[in-house]
């Protein structure tokens, strides 16, 4: 029982536990999944959208900006995307935040920022709301899915400690602990970009809450490198690229109502 001990973020408990830190773990286990699988060639990123419907409008991610609808996944940096999983007001806090500190990374050392420093940026911050009074951690988590010179690809997962680890392969959101175990048993070391895509299909169709798996339900983004210029190259799959990109998987399903009434 938690004995008043969870009212402050700054108060331990006599267990040593720090109850708001822990409730905010607790909402994030419930948003829409994000699993993130690190290839020897690049970085994939797939999310589970929990807003959807007929009459909204995703015309930006259709055709005008870099893609994305704007609630799971991210353009950090040209080197760096980002997959959230929590409340996305604060997720767009952070979102902003990264960029900020990468524009500066690049304004004061003209190149691009590693991932793990912007990682590390992001979880200073994070880990600041778990300290002082007044404030309440950040209910998001994050994968940074980046590149940079020195370590090449790289697959980051932050969450609202300010704690952050290095990943070849994990899954934040609801059912992580399934995705976890499928991903144990199917990920390989020098696995290829491709063969990544087709593992990140076929976890989220086992773990995702819908029945159906389509464009309207999923965000996809890739990290490869440029073949010519051989610099990061982010893409962030449009809605009809990820329907495109499902139906070569073999993982469309039909809607239930249409084969009923084809029946």
């Amino acid at each position: 029982m938690a004995r008043r001990y969870d009212s402050r973020t700054t108060i331990f408990s006599p267990e040593g536990r720090l109850y708001q830190i822990e409730y905010a773990m607790e909402a994030i286990s419930h948003a829409g999944t994000v699993l993130g699988v690190l290839a020897k060639d690049g970085v994939v990123l797939a999310a589970e959208k929990k807003v959807t419907g007929k009459l909204l409008d995703l015309s930006s991610a259709k055709e005008g900006g870099y893609g994305g609808s704007g609630e799971k996944i991210y353009l950090l940096n040209s080197n760096v995307i980002g997959g959230v999983a929590g409340l996305t007001a604060d997720a767009n806090s952070l979102v902003n935040y990264a960029r900020t500190a990468a524009q500066r990374h690049l304004l004061a050392y003209n190149e691009d920022i590693p991932v793990e420093l912007l990682a590390q940026r992001l979880c200073d911050m994070k880990q600041g709301y778990t300290q002082f009074g007044g404030l309440r951690p950040f209910g998001v988590s994050l994968l940074y899915a980046g590149y940079d010179p020195h370590y090449q690809f790289q697959l980051y997962h932050s969450d609202p400690s300010g704690n952050y680890s290095g990943w070849k392969a994990t899954c934040i959101g609801a059912n992580n602990g399934t995705a976890q175990s499928l991903l144990k048993q199917e990920y390989k070391d020098d696995i290829s970009v491709k063969d990544a895509i087709g593992l990140v299909l076929r976890t989220m169709s086992k773990t995702m809450d819908s029945t159906t798996l389509s464009s309207e339900k999923l965000e996809f983004a890739v990290l490869t490198l440029d073949p010519e210029t051989k610099q990061p190259r982010a893409k962030i799959y449009r809605p009809a690229e990820i329907d495109a990109l499902l139906a070569s998987e073999g993982l469309t399903k039909k809607d239930d109502d249409a084969e009923m009434k084809t029946a």
